[in-house]
């Protein structure tokens, strides 16, 4: 999490922008990933030129050319506030939204992006601020963004909230990708479970990507979001093409409100915490998805896309809130028996409430399932994570060395610090799930429960449903002994009195 000095630089910047007359929190965001973005592609071609020194090759793939050197962070940031607001406006902006290529998505994105600080004096600011941040560490950046946020009043309404780190890679990590994958996130947001992806795909599969033809599904056919803020898809686009995705495909859609008859059965994957804003219209919600299940839930809407969305044998993780495992409704029942009978439940991961905490106090878990159309569900397997290596009150303060933290680890985890970071004992049993996991007790932290006790519970998701008490042998003495200690005691007692009697006189 963002503290100390750098919680003290962002909020230092935030107020000067502020003052400077840009209080929309969204906006002052979008500008602040603006500077963030072009500092880091400075810092991207210097590492290109010194990789390029080193070898004593020419330098590949360069993004400035001779007529835009000037465009460079470290090059304007060291003008006149006046002669660096023009460069910004009349040279770096104009030259941002064609960097893409005219044709790609992030083209398409950046058309509308507005560069909207108007003084000289905010501008040096934040630049100054800006350069101060070690963009270079992804943690950095991510922790960032996640404290910028928290600053918007709506995020916890609209969904805007970033979803952790490490619980994304923990998702990631289970789902493994693979280089062939189509992988989607219908509500996208950032971008943050696709760069995780990426990132997963590179450094597992690196010799793959070598190949040509591999590259290039990477670059351009590998990775679909969709949202329907412009805002967020420019930071998403942003955040893709500075983890080296060239052309993924972020568009704008409505993902509730639009068939999808184009892209059905089109990902081998899906990643995504969509929103839980509560319900939509009837009238907003596309027809194809209302006929599956008549409701306004988003949470349970969305499930049906992601079936919809899913070709045969594909896979999913899908952050959902408590409700939809436990739900009494007719539509809540509809989605977990269609999981269960007509596609194939891999497992249910129970997260600790204290997650989303600064933003959101809501129970989650994660839902893994793979499309069947003929079934396949077998035994479902359960975790019920307590502990993410966090506090779960809204500071979210880290319990161990950065190292034991997130789903991978340097080395193994002690038993106490195992009680406060589950998630590589998740990771680890989640490949031994149709192994040694099958035969686990229920008082365990994860088991295994077959498809005919879940139905015969009504399709309940929820794991205290089947997760067993241990209760502690108490050993109890035979009564002849009892009665002998109430003699005792009795004896006791009546000794005492004649005793305080003999003193009384």
């Amino acid at each position: 999490m963002v503290t100390g000095e750098l919680k003290n630089k962002i909020d230092r910047l935030w107020d000067a922008f502020w003052s400077g007359g840009i209080s929309n929190p969204l906006e002052v965001i979008e500008q602040i990933t603006y500077l963030m973005f072009i500092r880091r592609l400075d810092q991207i071609e210097q590492g290109k030129e010194r990789k390029a020194r080193r070898a004593e090759k020419p330098a590949e793939n360069l993004l400035y050319t001779e007529d835009t050197q000037h465009l460079r962070w470290s090059v304007f940031q060291n003008k006149a506030p006046e002669d660096m607001l023009t460069t910004l406006r009349d040279g770096v902006f104009p030259w941002l939204r064609n960097l893409g290529g005219e044709n790609s998505t992030y083209a398409h994105h950046m058309k509308d992006a507005r560069f909207t600080i108007t003084t000289p004096n905010l501008l040096t600011k934040a630049v100054s601020m800006i350069s101060d941040i070690d963009m270079r560490d992804k943690d950095t950046k991510g922790d960032l963004y996640e404290y910028m946020l928290s600053k918007i009043a709506t995020a916890g309404q609209n969904g805007q909230f970033r979803t952790p780190r490490h619980i994304i890679q923990l998702m990631v990590e289970m789902m493994a990708p693979q280089p062939g994958d189509e992988i989607c996130d219908p509500a996208c947001g950032s971008a943050g479970f696709l760069v995780a992806a990426a990132e997963y795909v590179e450094r597992t599969h690196r010799d793959a990507l070598l190949a040509p033809e591999q590259r290039k599904h990477f670059n351009e056919s590998m990775f679909h979001g969709f949202d329907f803020d412009s805002t967020m898809l420019r930071i998403g686009s942003m955040n893709m093409l500075l983890h080296a995705v060239e052309n993924p495909d972020i568009r704008y859609r409505d993902s509730l409100g639009e068939n999808v008859a184009d892209d059905a059965s089109r990902y081998s994957m899906i990643l995504a915490n969509p929103p839980f804003a509560g319900s939509l219209d009837y009238d907003a919600t596309a027809n194809d998805l209302q006929k599956v299940v008549k409701t306004k839930k988003t949470e349970l809407l969305f499930l049906v896309l992601f079936l919809r969305l899913l070709k045969n044998g594909g896979r999913a993780a899908v952050i959902v809130p408590d409700g939809v495992l436990f739900g009494s409704s007719k539509a809540h029942k509809t989605v977990r028996k269609l999981l269960v009978e007509d596609h194939k439940l891999d497992a249910v991961v129970k997260l600790p409430s204290g997650v989303f905490k600064p933003y959101a106090g809501v129970s989650t878990a994660i839902l893994f399932f793979t499309k069947t159309n003929s079934g396949g569900t077998d035994k479902v397997w359960f975790y019920d994570v307590t502990a993410d290596g966090f506090s779960l009150d809204d500071k979210r303060t880290p319990l161990l060395s950065a190292e034991k933290l997130g789903p991978v680890v340097d080395g193994a985890l002690t038993d106490d610090e195992h009680t406060k970071n589950n998630l590589p004992d998740v990771l680890a049993r989640w490949h031994r799930r149709s192994g040694s996991e099958q035969d686990r007790a229920r008082t365990e932290q994860s088991f295994c429960v077959p498809k005919e006790e879940i139905v015969a519970q009504g399709y309940d998701l929820s794991i205290n449903r089947y997760k067993e008490i241990v209760h502690e042998e108490v050993e109890h003495r035979a009564p002849g002994e009892i009665l002998d200690e109430l003699d005792r005691i009795e004896t006791e007692i009546q000794q005492g009195m004649s005793e305080l009697k003999g003193m009384l006189g």
